[in-house]
């Protein structure tokens, strides 16, 4: 597993070649108003500001202060909406910034706005994956990390689920057909397995035991978010 900066991409989501024998199976970028949901919370984010409209607007008609209360208002609305545009924008740089690759060998997550950063997590270095289906359609597939490898989740925030501060699951997150990637990626790993030994029997010790009330990668998880 290693990071790396990059400035130009030979291929698109790649920073070099990829190396001979070794193919894309799948690319794409997470879906923006998914990613504005789920990641960024806007829902919640809302529904919190309403709150504060709400009592604002009741402490205004107990009052009767009108003019005051309505130009109070006004203002918290104008914060609020400045608030969660800035989110709505951050999610769209996001999304157009960020291209996942499944390859034949790897997962390759190339992620950040003002500077690009490309992780490469090798099929050797997973150790099972879940995958999370919205009832919009969309979804995530969150990759377990074989022990002791760890990364932090600011360094990949939003491109993780959280399992710890200093320690999260690279995630592709609000990707718009996850069954058909989980497919793709389940695939790939299996074939991969297979060329290690010639026998896809061994591909559970390569790739390390999956934790608990996981099942390895070469078989995915699947839940339902709501």
């Amino acid at each position: 597993m290693s990071a790396a900066e990059h400035e130009f991409e030979p291929i698109v989501g790649l920073p070099k070649d990829l190396p001979a024998g070794e193919e894309i199976v799948w690319q794409g970028s997470p879906e923006w108003r998914s990613l504005l949901r789920h990641a960024y919370k806007a829902r919640w984010l809302a529904a919190y500001f309403g709150v504060f409209l709400a009592a604002r607007l009741v402490s205004t008609m107990m009052s009767g202060q009108w003019l005051d209360g309505a130009v109070h208002l006004a203002a918290m609305v104008g914060v609020f909406a400045a608030c969660l545009g800035l989110c709505a924008l951050m999610a769209w740089l996001q999304a157009r910034s960020t291209m996942y690759t499944i390859t034949t060998h790897r997962v390759v997550m190339r992620i950040g706005v003002a500077l690009p950063i490309t992780w490469n997590l090798p099929f050797a270095r997973v150790a099972a994956a879940d995958l999370v289906v919205r009832p919009e359609g969309d979804g995530d597939i969150v990759l377990r990390l074989v022990a002791p490898d760890r990364v932090a989740a600011f360094h990949l925030w939003p491109h993780a689920r959280p399992s710890g501060f200093l320690r999260a699951s690279p995630a592709l997150r609000a990707i718009a057909e996850p069954g058909m990637v989980a497919a793709r990626l389940e695939a790939a790993v299996v074939q991969w397995a297979a060329q290690l030994e010639g026998n896809s029997l061994v591909f559970g010790a390569h790739i390390g035991a999956p934790a608990p009330g996981q099942r390895n990668l070469g078989d995915l998880a699947t839940s339902v978010a709501s």
